[in-house]
């Protein structure tokens, strides 16, 4: 492969352009919860224990994992949204160490409203990624019709289930 200079190659560009959208709608997204009182990260917990599962609960483990974050961190943070009011943890009677967290009537309140503020961004965002892949080569862009941005409903697997491989995997 030969590279150019100076200037940028086409994937260069488009995913320099992919970069800046996804930095834009995470930036939306901070915003936003704000607004609501949150923090970024408990907008994130909320989500997490919401629809990571799909269980309408979820374990400590699985939050590390859909966060990106080392356990004792998150424990923390449920810590901390269960003090607010977000969260309710439950231990489970067969083992007191496994603990079901799931939202609290506030935490689903607080999350639904999020929800519909970034219902959308998410269409802008679909657009634009769209657009990106078309121009990677694509020569017809997927119909994916009006509901095709799911807020609510549909739950997607854990990594496990989908036989995804941690980026958290290895030594520490």
């Amino acid at each position: 492969m030969k590279i150019r200079a100076p200037g940028a190659t086409p994937i260069v560009r488009r995913l320099a352009l992919f970069r800046y959208r996804l930095r834009c709608f995470l930036r939306f997204s901070e915003q936003a919860a704000r607004e609501c009182g949150l923090t970024p990260q408990q907008h994130q917990l909320l989500l997490g224990v919401a629809g990571y599962t799909g269980n309408g609960w979820t374990t400590v483990s699985d939050l590390a994992e859909f966060l990106q974050e080392r356990h004792n961190a998150v424990v923390g943070l449920v810590e901390r949204a269960a003090r607010r009011g977000l969260v309710q943890k439950k231990p489970s009677a067969a083992d007191r160490r496994f603990v079901r967290v799931s939202l609290t009537p506030r935490g689903k309140q607080l999350l639904h409203r999020l929800a519909k503020m970034h219902r959308q961004e998410l269409i802008r965002l679909q657009e634009t990624l769209l657009g990106v892949m078309a121009a990677a080569g694509r020569t017809k862009r997927p119909n994916l019709g009006r509901g095709a941005v799911r807020v609510q409903g549909g739950s997607a697997p854990g990594p496990k289930a989908r036989g995804v491989k941690s980026a958290r995997s290895g030594p520490r």
